[in-house]
């Protein structure tokens, strides 16, 4: 059992990564929007990737904690940085470029904050029980300094404005006062003040982030605007039936008729391509990588380890829940990428990152 947990997690991560060469291939093979070059380098990083997960497992995960809140400083000076040094593209101010290598600090936050709140929550590890809600916690302790170690990466990454890691980043919070035993009270108050502030939210938003909002609910009132990459997303998904048209062979996608069909909307290449049967499987991938990972995770009887895997774990779920919502038009536009299948060098480690550390540690813990 313990050797099948670890080739279950291991083949699962690399028929994701070799699909996701395929759709992408296909994604930029024919398109006038996106150069081939996308799928060489996620090629290469791919390989890397595989590497850095390998020599990332045999290093011992109780040194993320030593690093936690260094991580977590670095990456904040870098997101406000963003705002100095960064540049424009596709509309927002979320790239920084070091060393000639450009990158998204936001995508690099989920990893720090999951590990500096991993860290925060193990060294004041709350003295109620989330199922106790009428004991007496220790509000700031408890709840508003973790908070305040979430809202300000948040607002920052809001700003650029990236609304769709925002809302990961508020998750990851959710996530980890929850994992942590977090008094449920407080969970129910701050939630109604969430939903009491949506009209704040809305008019914080930008133009193009409330228009997406508004097609989400009927996409044709702006068909060639904010609603055409959502109604082509739809109509390639549909096309694809059974067993979709074969690899190469979609026409929304080979026909340029599918905008960002090599990031947030590599799914819908995958509905048009494989159809059913091939978006099922890739969601067979991913549910057994997940369980994988939470059996490895529950198992953990250290508070650190198991709450960075609890973090690392949901991240990965949400992100995919949210992105194929997205691409199915049950969820509004956000921005969100497929794990190991989109275009997206930053992403990609991010998620490297975290795979790295969970098979460390399951291995120091025995489990695999």
């Amino acid at each position: 059992m313990v050797y099948n947990l670890k080739k279950a997690i291991w083949a699962t991560i690399i028929a994701i990564i070799v699909f996701g060469l395929l759709v992408l291939y296909s994604a930029s093979s024919q398109s006038t929007r996106v150069s081939q070059q996308v799928f060489y380098n996620q090629l290469f990083f791919s390989a890397l990737g595989l590497l850095a997960i390998f020599f990332l497992s045999r290093v011992d995960y109780r040194k993320y904690y030593d690093f936690a809140y260094l991580f977590y400083g670095i990456n904040v000076f870098l997101l406000i940085a963003i705002f100095i040094f960064g540049y424009y593209a596709l509309g927002a101010k979320r790239w920084i470029e070091i060393l000639g290598l450009n990158f998204q600090p936001s995508e690099f936050m989920k990893f720090s904050l999951i590990l500096a709140l991993a860290r925060y929550f193990t060294d004041h590890k709350p003295k109620i029980s989330f199922y106790n809600p009428w004991a007496k916690p220790a509000l700031f302790s408890e709840f508003i300094i973790p908070f305040m170690l979430t809202a300000f990466p948040m607002l920052l990454i809001f700003k650029q404005p990236d609304l769709g890691t925002a809302i990961l980043v508020l998750g990851i919070f959710f996530v980890m006062v929850f994992a942590a035993g977090v008094s449920a009270r407080y969970l129910a108050c701050f939630f109604g003040l969430c939903v009491l502030a949506t009209p704040l939210l809305w008019q914080m938003m930008k133009s193009y982030q409330r228009d997406r909002l508004m097609v989400f609910l009927n996409p044709n009132i702006d068909p060639l605007g904010a609603g055409y990459t959502i109604i082509q997303s739809k109509i390639a998904i549909g096309s694809g039936q059974l067993f979709g048209k074969g690899w190469l062979a979609g026409t929304q996608n080979q026909l340029n008729f599918l905008p960002e069909r090599h990031t947030d909307f590599i799914f819908s290449v995958i509905g048009e391509e494989w159809g059913f049967i091939g978006g099922i499987a890739i969601l067979a991938c991913f549910y057994i990588l997940i369980i994988s990972s939470l059996r490895v995770v529950e198992q953990t009887k250290e508070t650190f380890g198991y709450l960075a895997g609890v973090g690392f774990v949901s991240i990965f779920a949400l992100q995919i829940i949210i992105n194929i919502a997205m691409v199915l038009g049950l969820c509004p536009i956000v921005g969100i990428t497929l794990p190991f299948i989109s275009y997206g060098r930053s992403s990609f480690l991010v998620f490297v990152l975290m795979f790295g550390f969970l098979i460390n540690l399951g291995k120091k813990n025995k489990i695999l």
